[in-house]
């Protein structure tokens, strides 16, 4: 009984003096820990500022400074456990962080793909929240833009969300980038009817609109032969978003209609022939009795 307490009371004596041994390392880590806590303060202010110059993203500027913070405490961190002498203590804790990185690498790759074209769009910013955009197939209207995905709202009323992946790696038709946006308005004019007056009367009408862009000439270019007409292309353009693209169309079809009928310009129905074989320069009335007595 004697000898054990013996050895429990030398145990006890060596590590008493070995913590008293250390009590200058532990103090100097402790000091270490609260200056690399007041530096990440530091340095997350000065990494919301820098964010806030690059990006106004609100989510991104907070994530960058709270990872900017936790990575100077854990530098804290392990220069105290190397003033300690546990230097095997921080190579484990860094092989650990090296393969729990790479298992969630590989298990969500693609919230990671998003989350890093998030950071990419929020820096590179090819559109802003209200935009009239093309995304993905989905034509709408901006409504939010987070560091996973994009929600659009639909000319129908519905909510679109699409994965930040697939907004970069498709085409994005932005219609509020230049601040301006053509206006097409396609009318059909009457074969009959003289071309030069019909794109005259279709110039004037739309040069009477009050919310196009008086800066921009508006031109009419006709483009072919169609089956019934020929088709006239009238062309303005509009300054966006402050005219909406559907009202600025929907009011040149109107008054484009109703410069053709003041002038007495005709805007055909679509017309079908019959063949019945007639050869050119033939009248049908001519050849009807033949036609008659081949059915009969």
């Amino acid at each position: 009984m004697g000898s054990t307490l013996d050895t429990l009371w030398s145990k006890l004596s060596d590590w008493g003096r070995q913590f008293i041994e250390i009590l200058p390392n532990i103090a100097a880590a402790m000091v270490v820990i609260v200056i690399f806590g007041l530096l990440s303060r530091v340095v997350s202010r000065l990494a919301k500022q820098g964010l806030y110059k690059l990006t106004g993203h609100q989510t991104l500027v907070r994530l960058g400074s709270t990872i900017a913070r936790i990575a100077v405490i854990l530098g804290g961190v392990f220069i105290a456990l190397g003033i300690l002498d546990l230097r095997t203590t921080v190579t484990s804790l860094l092989a650990g962080v090296g393969v729990v990185g790479l298992a969630l690498g590989f298990a969500f790759q693609d919230m990671a793909a998003n989350f890093m074209s998030g950071v990419f769009m929020a820096v590179r910013r090819p559109f802003e929240v209200g935009d009239m955009v093309v995304i993905h197939e989905v034509f709408g209207t901006v409504e939010d833009i987070g560091l996973r995905s994009t929600t659009l709202r639909n000319f129908e009323g519905q909510i679109c969300i699409v994965p930040n992946k697939d907004v970069l790696q498709n085409e994005i038709r932005n219609y509020h980038t230049t601040g301006e946006r053509r206006v097409d308005v396609d009318i059909g004019v009457s074969y009959g009817d003289s071309l030069r007056e019909a794109r005259k009367v279709a110039i004037e009408a739309i040069e009477g609109l009050a919310f196009r862009d008086p800066d921009r000439e508006v031109t009419a270019i006709y483009e072919g032969y169609a089956d019934s007409s020929i088709k006239l292309s009238v062309r303005f353009w509009i300054k966006v978003p402050e005219t909406s693209f559907l009202d600025a169309r929907s009011e040149g079809v109107m008054v484009t209609k109703e410069a053709f009928d003041a002038a007495g310009l005709t805007i055909p129905f679509p017309i079908r022939s019959l063949d019945f074989g007639i050869v050119g320069g033939q009248r049908l009335d001519e050849i009807a009795p033949r036609l008659t007595q081949r059915v009969s």
